[in-house]
């Protein structure tokens, strides 16, 4: 069919600012380097009338800069356990390490037995190893082992990231009492243990060694590839489960974001239809409520993508009577959520996809955006690979005068601004404010003529 396009531009003080979308859903071209980036998307302007390329940024022609503000952690700011008494961990550890260039000092060898279930002795020895081993710059934890998935009452990485305590755990109402609140939900912190004293953790999951290194490479590879797919949200006939959907109703009716990441809810509370989504090609979210969820191998999943089905036990990895969170793991999936122990459908309890969904697609990485979606994390486990971030921005290009960026970085209940500078110490002066975007989108910045040294955006 014919393409039809759709284009928000401000032009002012040489500034262009453009978002582009295809409604057949095809994704944006990636530009070639020192290509003119949004030169078919947005009128480009300069103070000179466009009539001659912008003189270069200094004398001997160098690119000035564009600091973009930081959206995700980086592999220094990570911590990695491992297990010395499980060799499945040890070499986890190992391709994780090398996979993402992990400093060896980041690095913390506990010991402790392989079961299911971590004591509270044996977690409060470990705990402590590895606060000690890790400095104040590491703000998360990479999690190398499969077993054991919880200390009592609490997940493994729930303990890790929060510290054992009965209240992150059911302590009224027999089995389904609420639970502590952690003060990094939704919070747009991009340092959780200097900000409030929290390392989010994630599990390197998978039921053998060959599982666990396939996540990690699809972690790695899903790296800042804007990856057109779908996400599907499923309401189904088992209503105890499906205590998500109106989330899903919100989220997919204020979606508006390019076709490239479309996103489906699909209700079958009256069973009508299937309870499931089946033969799906791209697969990039899918959240549901079923115990077990049936045709999830016959779906092929984005690098980068998370799935989660809100059920009791599917946080016992890498089997459990339920449908454990592993077999999205198994299936292509590069992230999971599911509880260890009878946590009662509490929503708070589980992701919100309106707190994950946005913050991943701006760039966040999947650990940060995961865990901040969780109000109420004590009994749940993080699996996947943490440092996967498929949103953000392209390289920077710089040609003919024009300094330009494509990015999905900013937040549509925020105003931007683009300042400039003669080096990255300052002062900085505004280029261009009041820069917003109707919805989440992938745009272009560029400005023209660049001809400081630095430009910055920052959030007004």
């Amino acid at each position: 069919g014919q393409m039809l396009h759709r284009f928000v531009c401000l032009v002012a003080l040489g500034l262009v600012f453009a978002a582009c979308s295809s409604d057949d859903g095809a994704e944006p071209r990636p530009q070639d380097a020192g290509a003119d980036v949004g030169s078919d998307s947005a009128v480009e302007a300069s103070t000179d009338g466009g009539s001659d390329a912008a003189p270069d940024a200094s004398s001997d022609g160098a690119a000035p800069k564009l600091l973009l503000p930081k959206s995700g952690l980086a592999p220094g700011e990570l911590g990695v356990l491992v297990n010395q008494s499980d060799p499945q961990s040890q070499a986890v550890a190992a391709h994780y390490v090398a996979a993402r260039k992990i400093p060896a000092a980041n690095v913390v060898t506990l010991s402790f037995p392989v079961n299911e279930v971590m004591t509270e002795a044996d977690f409060a020895i470990a705990k402590a190893a590895a606060d000690a081993a890790l400095g104040p710059k590491i703000q998360a934890l990479a999690i190398t082992w499969t077993t054991p998935y919880r200390v009592s009452c609490m997940s493994v990485t729930s303990a890790f990231a929060l510290g054992f305590d009965k209240k992150h755990c059911n302590t009224t109402g027999g089995a389904c009492g609420p639970t502590a609140t952690v003060p990094t939900f939704d919070k747009d912190t991009v340092a959780p243990f200097t900000d409030h004293g929290v390392r989010p953790a994630m599990m390197l999951v998978g039921k053998d060694v060959a599982t666990a290194k396939s996540l990690i490479d699809r972690g790695v590879a899903s790296d800042d590839t804007f990856p057109a797919g779908d996400g599907w949200l499923v309401r189904t006939t088992d209503t105890a489960r499906s205590v998500r959907w109106p989330a899903f109703v919100a989220l997919t009716g204020e979606w508006n974001a390019p076709k490239v990441m479309k996103l489906s809810y699909v209700d079958n509370s009256a069973g009508t239809g299937k309870n499931s989504i089946e033969n799906q090609k791209d697969v990039f979210f899918y959240f549901t409520g079923l115990a077990t969820v049936p045709g999830i191998e016959t779906n092929t999943y984005r690098p980068g993508a998370i799935a989660d089905h809100l059920t009791s036990y599917g946080g016992k990895v890498p089997t459990s009577g339920q449908m454990s969170i592993e077999k999205w793991i198994e299936v292509g999936a590069t992230g999971s959520f599911g509880t260890v122990v009878e946590p009662c459908n509490y929503t708070s309890k589980f992701p919100d996809p309106r707190v994950v969904v946005p913050r991943y697609y701006r760039g966040e990485t999947l650990i940060e955006a995961y865990f901040k979606s969780v109000l109420t994390p004590g009994e749940g486990l993080f699996v996947g690979e943490p440092l996967a971030r498929p949103f953000g921005a392209e390289p920077v290009t710089f040609a003919d005068g024009a300094l330009s960026v494509q990015t999905t970085h900013l937040d549509p209940k925020h105003s931007y601004a683009i300042e400039a500078a003669d080096s990255e110490s300052g002062p900085f002066t505004p280029v261009q404010s009041g820069i917003t975007v109707p919805s989440h989108q992938r745009v272009t910045l560029s400005i023209k003529p660049a001809d400081k040294a630095v430009y910055r955006l920052v959030r007004e």
